[in-house]
């Protein structure tokens, strides 16, 4: 008769049946965890987007009214340096008195009388190694040299005023870039040539005519060899206006030189003062005198 019954079944076969079942039971078991497992937000891509989404290490500017980041910069990255705009940062050359000055005194005086709001422009001129301090009112003494009796006149439209057409060797010369210009021969060895001119002035106008004249005097030296420096010999008021005398002294070819020069300036009403200029080297120091005999002449037309 045939064992049907497991009871009747050898103890190691129902070890062997059980250890297989045991087995598939762990399979499935670990099938299930690696499922899980497999689906968990620990995994790249998926879950945990914060840390992936975090900002990098050199964040972008942030705009106004963002907060600040709340991890510490201990360095600036190069990013972040290359992307702010020069223009956004003022330049580290320029000064708020830079600024100031150069709103105070532009390169080109404008048209009109109306006076400079300040004395930075003299304040300027006095610090000017070329020029000394202010002197003392001192009327200005006959120059050597013979009178010149002319009684004709040249006059300046432009300027407003009329002044003495001086006699021989003096003749009229082309006034390009002033208004009226006499000149005398050139003399050979000579760094410059002797003029009498006249124009509006060509600097800022100041409040008082004194200024005015003592900035036309700075101005004047563009018209002597280069290293001319002045020394003040007369400073005096005229009809509406201010006379300043002064030697030009420089150096030619190492020798010590010098000119005598004037500068009269003359309020013009609605308009900028006229300037008079004149100046002669000591080669034609003998023709000084015209100095004289031009400021005297000075008048309103």
């Amino acid at each position: 008769m045939k064992r049907s019954r497991i009871g009747d079944m050898p103890m190691r076969v129902i070890y062997r049946i059980l250890a297989v079942g045991l087995a598939v039971i762990l399979a499935a078991v670990a099938a299930v965890v690696g499922f899980v497992s497999s689906s968990s937000p620990d995994q790249p891509g998926e879950g945990k987007t914060g840390q992936i989404a975090a900002p990098s290490a050199a964040p972008p500017s942030p705009g106004p009214g963002s907060a600040e980041p709340s991890v510490p910069v201990t360095e600036p990255s190069a990013s972040a340096s290359e992307q702010a705009s020069p223009s956004e940062t003022p330049s580290a050359s320029a000064s708020p008195s830079e600024s100031t000055a150069e709103t105070a005194a532009p390169s080109s005086p404008p048209d009109g009388s109306e006076p400079a709001p300040d004395r930075s422009a003299v304040i300027a001129a006095l610090a000017d190694p070329r020029v000394p301090d202010m002197p003392r009112d001192k009327r200005l003494g006959r120059l050597p040299g013979k009178a010149d009796k002319s009684k004709r006149r040249v006059q300046d439209d432009k300027s407003g005023v009329s002044l003495v057409r001086l006699g021989k060797p003096w003749k009229v010369f082309g006034a390009s870039p002033f208004s009226t210009k006499q000149v005398l021969p050139k003399v050979k060895g000579a760094a410059h040539r002797a003029m009498l001119v006249s124009c509006p002035v060509p600097i800022l106008v100041q409040k008082e005519p004194r200024d005015t004249a003592l900035l036309a005097a700075r101005w004047t030296l563009n018209h002597h060899p280069k290293g001319s420096k002045i020394t003040w010999t007369a400073s005096q008021p005229i009809k509406d206006g201010w006379l300043l005398a002064y030697r030009v002294k420089y150096k030619l070819k190492g020798k010590a030189r010098s000119s005598m020069a004037a500068v009269a300036v003359t309020e013009i009403s609605g308009a900028k003062p006229a300037m008079l200029f004149a100046t002669i080297p000591d080669t034609q120091s003998k023709y000084w005198r015209a100095i004289n005999t031009a400021v005297s002449s000075l008048r309103l037309k």
